[in-house]
């Protein structure tokens, strides 16, 4: 009898201890497949983060040139395949025209060029041309052309629908979308030809609007103390034409069948509180760029912009701001503008 007892009861302790192996390994396996997900899922919000998915920035300070509007954001778009793609998006609120422009007035003209001078200097266009560029471009493809941007955060419309929208807000933090792909578009170009050239995308303008300049002087100082043999310094913008009914205007020009936005080069001279000794250099400099850009691309330039002021183009006889577009163009025009202006510059600087 003790035997039947001592054998039943060795058959349900092994019984217990073959259920509990089972459930151990059971618990055990669980445990790797929880592991496993909160990984995959920690992968996926690093994906999801380097994507775009990152929460908006804080509302931009207030401007003198192109007022923020406060109650947007500066808000990172997500970036298509390429950059010259855009993709449609629904909107709301009222709906604004845009306005496509591109005839324009002047008070200076020459043969396909149009000036604007508002100061009191007297501009030779015809004399001017005649001279030789201020500087030499070197055959050595080191670095000599800096594109940089004061206001890096003008950006475009992603669309050519005739209209923009109250939630349209030409500002961004994503160089994809911002006028730094227009410095890309023109750096691109420089290189394919063999000039050296260097794109600088520092957010001068973000998260304060005020002291733009001030940083991204500092900014060029700091590339012509690391390149030295840097020759040309060019400050690329995103001009703004609102009207008082909130239409915007776009100038643009037509080039192979497809839209382009207009550039236009300002240039400045020596004021009693700049010290800009060289103005007459970069005089040289923007006439024979407008020109080269007329005589390639017929109406691709609005009036050059010759007045009292100096933006940054004191420091080098090399030095250009040009607008590229407003905020009526789409990033499709911008960039192609960008191409175009790319292979004029090159031109003039390989060909002056």
């Amino acid at each position: 009898m003790n035997r039947k007892i001592l054998k039943a009861a060795l058959i349900f302790l092994s019984s217990v201890l073959t259920i509990f192996f089972c459930f151990s390994f059971v618990i055990s396996s669980l445990s790797k497949n929880f592991a496993l997900y909160d990984d995959a899922a920690e992968l996926a919000m690093m994906l999801s983060f380097s994507n775009g998915s990152i929460s908006p920035p804080e509302d931009m300070s207030e401007t003198t040139e192109e007022t923020p509007d406060p109650s947007k954001k500066t808000v990172p778009q997500a970036p298509t395949e390429k950059a010259t793609e855009t993709k449609k998006t629904v909107h709301s609120g009222t709906a604004y025209p845009v306005v496509e422009k591109s005839e324009w007035t002047s008070n200076l003209s020459f043969e396909n060029i149009e000036i604007e001078n508002t100061t009191d200097h007297t501009v030779d266009a015809e004399k001017i041309l005649k001279s030789d560029l201020p500087f030499e471009i070197e055959d050595n493809r080191r670095v000599q052309v800096l594109i940089y941007h004061t206001h890096t955060c003008e950006s475009y419309l992603s669309e050519d629908s005739g209209v923009y929208y109250d939630d349209f807000y030409p500002r961004s933090t994503d160089a994809r979308q911002s006028v730094c792909a227009v410095g890309e578009a023109i750096v691109k170009e420089l290189k394919s030809r063999g000039i050296g050239a260097v794109h600088d995308t520092t957010l001068h303008d973000y998260p304060s609007y005020d002291g733009s300049y001030d940083r991204s002087y500092a900014t060029v100082q700091s590339y012509l103390e690391k390149y030295p043999q840097i020759k040309v310094t060019i400050d690329i913008h995103r001009d703004a034409m609102t009207a008082s009914d909130n239409t915007k205007y776009k100038p643009t020009c037509i080039y192979n069948d497809k839209k382009a936005a207009q550039i236009m080069i300002m240039t400045g001279r020596d004021t009693d509180s700049s010290d800009f000794p060289f103005w007459e250099e970069n005089l040289i400099f923007a006439l024979k760029l407008q020109k080269k850009c007329e005589d390639m691309y017929e109406g691709f330039t609005r009036p050059l912009y010759f007045g009292d002021f100096t933006y940054n183009m004191n420091v080098n006889n090399g030095s250009l701001l040009i607008e590229v577009g407003t905020d009526g163009n789409t990033l499709d025009e911008a960039i192609r503008s960008g191409q175009m202006l790319g292979n004029a510059l090159a031109a003039v600087l390989q060909n002056p």
